[in-house]
C-alpha cells in the first residue's frame, strides 16, 4: 500500500532548527515529485517546498533561504531542513507526492501523509 509517513516535528524556540522526514512506501516515489505543505490553525494549507526526482526544487517565498528540501532516492525519503524558525512557521506539516509536478504545486496531490506538528515558541 502506498503510504507517506512524516516524522521530526516538535517544539522549538525562535531561531532554532528542525529536520522533518517523510518516508515513502512504494518504489514509485523514487521517480515522482514530492514536497511539503503546511497548515496553521485557521489558515489555508500552503505550499512550502517541492523537489523532483532530478533534484529541481521550488520554495515558498516565506521560507527561501531558511528551509532546504532534499531527497534520498535509495531510502525513498524526503527531508525538510528548517533553520531560523519563526513563530509564524508553526503549523502541521504534510508530506505530499504526485505523478505530475503541476498537481503537486497546485495542492491537488494524489498522496498525502497524516502530518507532523511543528511549534515555534517566541
Amino acid at each position: 500500500q502506498v503510504q507517506l509517513v512524516e516524522s521530526g516535528g516538535g517544539l522549538v524556540q525562535t531561531g532554532g532548527s528542525l529536520r522533518l522526514s517523510c518516508a515513502a512506501s512504494g518504489s514509485i516515489f523514487s521517480i515522482i515529485p514530492m514536497g511539503w505543505y503546511r497548515q496553521a490553525p485557521g489558515k489555508q494549507r500552503e505550499l512550502v517546498a517541492t523537489i523532483t526526482s532530478g533534484g529541481s526544487t521550488n520554495y515558498a517565498d516565506s521560507v527561501k533561504g531558511r528551509f532546504t528540501i532534499s531527497r534520498d532516492i535509495a531510502k525513498n525519503t524526503v527531508y525538510l531542513q528548517m533553520n531560523s524558525l519563526k513563530p509564524e512557521d508553526t503549523a502541521v506539516y504534510y508530506c505530499a507526492a504526485d505523478y505530475v509536478l503541476e498537481r503537486l504545486l497546485g495542492g491537488d496531490a494524489t498522496f498525502w501523509g497524516r502530518g507532523t506538528q511543528v511549534t515555534v515558541s517566541s
